[in-house]
């Protein structure tokens, strides 16, 4: 089976997320774009990943809860998870390691926390753009312990990405996938780093806004796309 799939998308939770994005908003329009699996992965939060997934109950795609987990290095990072509890003990964790910094929505953009109507709750008082005290190297054992996956985000960018910040890949990081924003750089990216010959491939839209959503032109053939992802368990 084609699972057409974006894994890499941001509500208005994100300062840097258009107000539009709402969990029903997005939800719809990957439907419409023909996806059969889409994330919520917000800037060090999943304070959102409640409403996406009470809003997916009734949509023909899964819907995972997830995060771009900012390192210490400023390094992006997606984490997803198989179910709403382990993210949301996640996003705790994540949380505790933000710096004390509040954030300016005159200057950063508001960070609206929303339910299942696209109704607003509240809104996240930490600035979600900075990084965390977590470690690159501590990341894929951190989070398999919370019963997800995690992967390089956009590795062909110019910034917050592996390659822009580190210039390398280190197999001890334990990366089994990674992110290409193009994949007309793949095959370069292949030849400059070895490494990703091992690893699978995803291609993400990055979404701030809804028209940037994937459109289907990204998938992977599978039986099980929990499984191909490498995470267990089921909704």
């Amino acid at each position: 089976m084609k699972y057409r799939y974006d894994l890499h998308l941001h509500s208005a939770l994100s300062p840097c997320g258009d107000g539009d994005m709402t969990p029903n908003n997005i939800l719809n329009m990957a439907v419409l774009n023909g996806l059969q699996a889409a994330a919520l992965t917000d800037h060090n939060s999943c304070k959102n990943c409640p409403a996406f997934l009470e809003a997916a109950r009734d949509k023909p795609l899964l819907a995972l809860p997830g995060m771009e987990l900012t390192t210490s290095e400023e390094v992006h990072v997606v984490c997803l998870f198989p179910a709403l509890g382990p993210a949301m003990a996640f996003d705790a964790y994540v949380h505790d390691r933000l710096p004390p910094i509040e954030n300016r929505p005159d200057i950063f953009g508001r960070q609206i926390i929303l339910n299942a109507l696209d109704e607003e709750t509240g809104e996240e008082p930490l600035l979600l753009l900075n990084a965390t005290s977590i470690s690159i190297e501590e990341v894929h054992s951190l989070v398999a312990g919370f019963g997800g996956v995690a992967f390089p985000a956009h590795v062909d960018k110019s910034s917050t990405s592996v390659l822009s910040n580190l210039g390398y890949f280190a197999p001890e990081w334990g990366f089994s996938l990674c992110e290409v924003a193009d994949p007309s750089h793949l095959n370069q990216l292949r030849r400059e780093h070895p490494l990703l010959e091992g690893m699978k491939i995803l291609h993400d839209s990055d979404a701030h806004y809804l028209w940037d959503i994937s459109g289907g032109e990204h998938w992977v053939e599978c039986d099980d796309f929990l499984a191909w992802l490498g995470l267990s368990g089921l909704l």
